[in-house]
């Protein structure tokens, strides 16, 4: 079963960009039946896990309106890695992102953390 990794995390300032890895372990849409997409969350601090950004296999993608305009994700299949691109960041941001398949187990997630 094919298994995603994510990095990229760090301590960034407020206006500040960051793009988030989510490796694959194998083809990253063709390992595992019925999982057509990568989805990302996210989980700040005493706060429930939200979802923050979608992409099909086809490379259409959704967002959350949070994120909306500031958050870009896309698909390198040679190299069997999902992005995020994160610019224009806020404190609010701060939280550990994650990606993941529908059907796919949690992986360790990446901390962002937005401060001056």
């Amino acid at each position: 079963q094919v298994q995603l990794v994510e990095s990229g995390g760090g301590l960034v300032q407020p206006g500040g960009s960051l793009r988030l890895s989510c490796v694959a372990s194998g083809s990253i849409f063709g390992g595992n039946p019925g999982d057509n997409r990568v989805d990302w969350y996210r989980q700040a601090p005493g706060k429930q896990r939200e979802w923050v950004a979608r992409i099909f296999n086809v490379g259409v993608t959704r967002y959350a309106d949070s994120v909306k305009g500031r958050f870009t994700t896309s698909i390198d299949n040679a190299e069997n890695t999902v992005y995020l691109q994160m610019n224009s960041l806020k404190p609010e941001d701060t939280a550990v992102y994650y990606c993941k398949f529908p059907f796919g187990s949690w992986g360790q997630g990446t901390q962002v953390t937005v401060s001056s």
